[in-house]
């Protein structure tokens, strides 16, 4: 077997399971309280990782934002944040993104056709790995597993759920649920369609139920590698 990262997939959604709205707003799934425990999760990851699209839609950070957390990370002989992990099928991301800027290493992992055209782009800003064609879940985990990542944060979207989760290569899933609808079809859901691993015949341990203010957050143990 493969070794590969703990990986810990974190997804906040409304009741009715859609990350964001149709609109070119981007929709607040969360509250202070929450985004103050995400940010610990991702200071307690040797990396954080978002599909190409969440880049180019989001424009995020990826960045511990608690001081006394990076200073925790630094005191234990780490970099302050996290490495950066994307995927990518057609490397056209854009350089002047937040994702590449910061001290925090980054990784994209791109599809073998666009290798090149990833390379010269992002070369200067980012390790670009020829990730299979398509990508390769399993052989991008295995690499990062050999780059000394142990605990992978995954922040989706959909797409990115959608693959890990049909891969059965999630071991602890966090769902916040936030307390209103959006009822767009349009709008990006927490997964699409696909045969996923849990099912009527084979349910997901629930392992936590939180309330963190007006959200709720659910903690499910998705393999057996969930700590005890």
């Amino acid at each position: 077997m493969v070794e590969r990262p703990y990986v810990l997939l974190s997804c906040g959604m409304s009741i009715d399971g859609y990350l964001d709205s149709a609109t070119e707003q981007r929709l607040l799934l969360s509250n202070d309280a929450d985004f103050d425990r995400v940010d610990a999760v991702r200071a307690a990851s040797d990396a954080i990782m978002v599909g190409a699209g969440t880049i180019r839609q989001d424009n995020p950070r990826l960045l511990v934002r608690s001081a006394a957390r990076r200073d925790d990370r630094v005191a234990r002989g780490l970099r302050p944040n996290p490495v950066k992990v994307t995927i990518t099928g057609r490397g056209d991301l854009d350089p002047s993104g937040r994702f590449f800027a910061g001290d925090a290493d980054k990784l994209v992992y791109c599809a073998s056709p666009a290798l090149d055209v990833a390379r010269e782009r992002l070369g200067a800003l980012a390790t670009v790995i020829d990730g299979g064609d398509p990508v390769d879940l399993r052989r991008m985990l295995a690499d990062l597993h050999g780059r000394g990542v142990h605990r992978l944060m995954v922040e989706g979207g959909e797409r990115m759920h959608t693959q890990f989760l049909t891969a059965g290569l999630v071991d602890e899933l966090h769902l916040v649920v936030a307390p209103f609808f959006v009822g767009d079809s349009r709008a990006p859901r927490f997964v699409g369609d696909g045969v996923f691993p849990w099912g009527p015949d084979r349910r997901a341990t629930l392992a936590e139920v939180r309330q963190i203010g007006d959200v709720a957050l659910l903690r499910y143990a998705m393999s057996d590698r969930f700590p005890a």
